[in-house]
């Protein structure tokens, strides 16, 4: 019925008189694909509820969400990926019943939020960063609905905030982390958990990689570590670029304590890993010279004058 529906839309929808034919061919396409995804997911919803009548399973009701939630902390505290995974999938089938918009109750709403930002720490403790976005997406619309009543906010709020913003921070998503900033209350902005990845953006943005390194033993929840090692590794890189440009050779143990690492071995791995050219002797390193790139005397510059004149020339005559 969807795709006859959209296909009488199609049929009606004005040619070339407005926009090309082709313009609307592909939008047709488009209403089609879209009919058809509908479709796709209307039967796994009828196959899901075939599934359910024929086995017994019974809807997660309201006093159900409560059980799940607190279950579902315990998971992720015991760091039970697998049933933390089962029973957040069995929140989110309870979510899809939920009213949308004013009409949900401000129960529900805290509950859906607070299950879905369990699931910002599972996919934390999983390093699944897929997982991490798809949740903090679904978050988002319940914040939205919370922030309009006074009061409304859960207790992991600001801590997801957090970690959403050193997830874009390692990202090199700068754009959509002053976006998010934006977004922030002063309140949000003025806890550990949000002025830290903020502090850190702007010890990035002069240049402040010491001060980078020295947070990464800072963080103010584990859960944020997996971010900093990740950042860690992005500043080390941007350290040793401006270490081998600035120097010919240093000492082993200047090198480690520059770029913040543990011992000598770690380093060592570090250049076998990622500075093959890194010459090491005894107990120093050798850098190997920038390559040599083109003088401003190399560039033919009369030449290349002389032809954008003739260039100029020509389309003045044939103009």
């Amino acid at each position: 019925q969807i795709v006859e529906i959209l296909e009488k839309i199609t049929c009606c929808l004005p040619s070339s008189n407005l926009r090309s034919a082709s313009f609307w061919v592909t939008q047709k396409h488009r209403l089609l694909d879209f009919a058809f995804a509908l479709l796709t997911i209307s039967n796994c919803l009828l196959t899901a509820n075939a599934s359910c009548e024929k086995n017994n399973i019974t809807p997660v009701t309201m006093s159900d969400p409560r059980a799940l939630i607190d279950e579902l902390s315990r998971q992720v505290k015991a760091n039970d990926v697998d049933g933390a995974t089962s029973t957040l999938t069995n929140l989110k089938i309870w979510m899809l019943n939920l009213p949308s918009g004013p009409d949900a109750s401000l129960d529900s709403v805290v509950l859906a939020a607070t299950a879905l930002e369990l699931g910002v720490l599972l996919s934390v403790s999983n390093d699944d960063f897929d997982a991490f976005a798809r949740n903090i997406s679904q978050l988002k619309p319940y914040y939205a609905l919370l922030s309009s009543v006074s009061g409304g906010a859960t207790e992991r709020k600001c801590h997801v905030l957090g970690l959403n913003l050193m997830h874009l921070l390692v990202e090199n998503r700068l754009s959509e982390f002053h976006a998010e900033l934006e977004l922030l209350s002063e309140g949000e902005a003025s806890t550990p958990f949000v002025s830290f990845p903020i502090t850190l953006e702007r010890q990035l943005m002069v240049g402040s990689y010491h001060e980078v390194l020295e947070a990464g033993s800072n963080v103010p929840d584990p859960s944020y570590s997996v971010f900093m090692e990740n950042l860690l590794e992005t500043v080390r890189d941007s350290i040793a670029d401006c270490v081998e440009v600035s120097y010919k050779c240093m000492k082993l143990t200047d090198a480690m304590t520059m770029m913040k690492f543990g011992s000598t071995d770690e380093l060592l791995v570090y250049v076998q890993e990622k500075r093959e050219d890194w010459i090491v002797d005894a107990d120093s390193l050798t850098f190997q010279p920038p390559p040599v790139v083109g003088k401003a005397e190399d560039i033919p510059s009369m030449k290349l004058i002389g032809q954008s004149l003739s260039y100029a020339t020509e389309l003045e005559r044939i103009v």
